[in-house]
């Protein structure tokens, strides 16, 4: 069974760091892409991060580039996203998610979500 769990989720202020780590089990862990989102009230998930499969490449989305950077351990099956200079807008349900073919907005497994809250 193919099971994901987020971790490292909190409060933190405006200008502080979270690290999330998403644990994978039930798959090859190398052969799926996984993906970071999140979700703000009222919004549409927004996709931030990706790791590919096999070579493990890294993208970002605009909005977290340069701020945001996600990595793998792949003896522990865990892939963490390290979040620096958060701000308010920041403020969401993130999410990890894996597919077997590459990230995109409708991946096949996700996470139950962590809660990120920055406060201002």
């Amino acid at each position: 069974e193919v099971q994901l769990v987020e971790s490292g989720g909190g409060l933190v202020q405006a200008g502080g760091s979270l690290r999330l780590s998403c644990a994978a089990s039930g798959f090859t862990f190398d052969d799926y892409a996984i993906g970071w989102f999140r979700q703000a009230p009222g919004k549409e998930r927004e996709g931030l991060s990706c790791i590919s499969r096999n070579d493990r490449s890294t993208f970002y989305a605009g909005s977290v580039k340069g701020r945001f950077t996600v990595s793998s351990d792949n003896a522990k099956n865990t892939v963490y996203l390290q979040m620096n200079s958060l701000k308010p807008e920041d403020t969401a349900v993130y999410y990890c998610a894996a597919d077997s073919f590459s990230c995109h907005r409708n991946m096949a497994y996700w996470g139950q979500g962590t809660q990120v809250t920055v406060s201002s």
